[in-house]
């Protein structure tokens, strides 16, 4: 028989549960592609080890942006990798696929991606909202009739949501995120210290010493960087603060600290007073970032919660919902 799966198709990461065995897999969103022949060389983090490293006629795309489609073929190819990769399909059967996908997007996005997911070999493809999902990951109990509010930070947008009775009352997606904050590292040591480096050499330095919440003791923390020198061409080394690593990704904190603060003045008051006690659950890859539950904690003045491993925390929600798959839970888009 097919096993059924859940896939948190995320713009850096792709994660894949299966039903009764947990998550059990975890690769980069990035396929290598030699351009002569269009063939696909590498998937995943063979693929990713590529990034910025490749030859010409060799490139290593990134199939999602934003948390959407931008390369049809090439997002059909890597799921269809991953999924053979996982031996999911039964003998006669395909395995019924759980997508997520940010609140936001258009009808076309949502086809695309259902599309993707029914050629890369599903049966039946459902498609659920990000938020609500992670929310499930993480442990909260959506389902009954109080307030519960969700921060999910991944690669390409932050999701912001409140849910309540298993559905999501109010909510707020911006297409700024993990990526954002990296790229704009990269022009903040390019325009402060003449020095180029690459996306993946800044995902490096956000991730050692990046801070959200500059506080003495995490300012201090420094990084050696190299790179080209952007004047003489020649590659070099400069060294890093936290405290400067805190100022080139402050804008893009910020918008996602407005856009919580605009979701929270249209939620109804009785929720909003359930939010006070339970406080805000925060998931995707930026929940990692150092202080981030510090700063939210202080400019939304409300708890505020790291879930235990936020970087699963959507693929492990769409397993759950899988398992306890009902037409109230899981709204069915093949038609």
């Amino acid at each position: 028989m097919a096993k059924d799966i859940g896939i948190d198709l995320g713009t850096a990461n792709v994660l894949i549960y299966v039903v009764g065995k947990g998550i059990v897999l975890n690769e980069p969103s990035v396929v290598a592609i030699d351009t002569k022949t269009d063939k696909v060389l590498a998937v995943g983090s063979e693929a990713y080890r590529m990034v910025g490293r490749t030859p010409g006629n060799i490139r290593a795309i990134r199939p999602l942006k934003d948390g959407v489609i931008s390369d049809f073929d090439i997002t059909e190819a890597m799921l269809s990798y991953f999924i053979n990769k996982l031996s999911v399909k039964g003998f006669l059967s395909k395995p019924n696929i759980m997508i997520c996908a940010p609140t936001n997007i258009t009808e076309i996005e949502r086809k695309a991606i259902v599309q993707a997911a029914e050629k890369s070999g599903g049966a039946k493809v459902y498609l659920e909202a990000e938020p609500k999902v992670a929310a499930l990951g993480a442990g909260m109990d959506i389902f009954k009739p109080s307030g519960n509010m969700v921060i999910d930070m991944g690669g390409g947008t932050s999701d912001i949501a409140i849910l309540s009775l298993g559905d999501i009352v109010a909510s707020r997606s911006i297409r700024v995120a993990g990526d954002r904050m990296n790229s704009e590292i990269v022009n903040y040591v390019k325009r402060n210290h003449n020095l180029v480096i690459g996306e993946r050499t800044a995902e490096t330095i956000k991730i050692k010493i990046g801070t959200a919440y500059p506080e003495p003791g995490n300012s201090d923390k420094t990084m050696d960087v190299r790179g080209r020198d952007s004047v003489s061409g020649m590659p070099t080394e400069v060294t890093i603060t936290a405290a400067e690593v805190e100022e080139a990704i402050h804008d893009s904190v910020e918008q996602i600290v407005s856009a919580a603060m605009a979701v929270l003045e249209t939620t109804p008051p009785e929720l909003a007073a359930d939010i006070i006690d339970r406080g805000i659950m925060l998931t995707g890859g930026g929940a990692l970032l150092d202080g981030i539950d510090k700063l939210f904690s202080e400019r939304l003045t409300v708890p505020v919660i790291i879930s235990e491993d936020p970087l699963d925390n959507v693929a492990k929600g769409a397993g759950v919902l899988l398992e306890h798959m009902d037409t109230k839970t899981a709204k069915e888009n093949n038609d």
